[in-house]
């Protein structure tokens, strides 16, 4: 008996959290407008350090890039311009840093890991397509 109570509970509960999405769906606001289009940039990134697949000492890796066709500058604007902006610098997907130059020592732990450098526009969010470069290395 009490297990039959339980299950119709559970049966009630649901219909009524079912019925409040649909309620909900139905009086949702309409979706937002399109974002604005993102400019595109003139920009060129390169990883040379570390290379692709590369074993290095640990825990501090350099990591050096090198950027054509456009300047990194360290002032942040709504003024956007195709060869000027940002490098933000991730390991495993996680932002580690904002460069304004694009040289920078970073501490690893030992193992595998994926590096993404990114040219962002000077509002430090992505040009259109995306200026950017991954790579996997190794710290031992």
């Amino acid at each position: 008996m009490q297990r039959t109570l339980n299950v119709f509970g559970f049966l009630i509960v649901a219909a009524l959290v079912c019925a409040g999405c649909s309620s909900h769906a139905q009086t949702a606001a309409p979706p937002s407008q399109p974002a604005a289009a993102r400019p595109r940039s003139t920009a060129s990134l390169s990883i040379l350090s570390p290379e692709p697949g590369a074993v290095v000492p640990g825990p501090k890796v350099t990591v050096r890039l090198a950027l054509r066709g456009a300047r990194v500058v360290p002032q942040t604007s709504t003024h956007l311009s195709p060869d000027k902006g940002h490098i933000h610098l991730s390991v495993d997907g996680r932002v580690i840093s904002m460069l304004y130059g694009l040289d920078q020592v970073i501490e690893v732990t030992p193992g595998v890991h994926i590096l993404t450098a990114e040219f962002v526009a000077q509002d430090h969010f992505p040009f259109q397509p995306r200026v950017v470069k991954t790579l996997t290395f190794t710290v031992r």
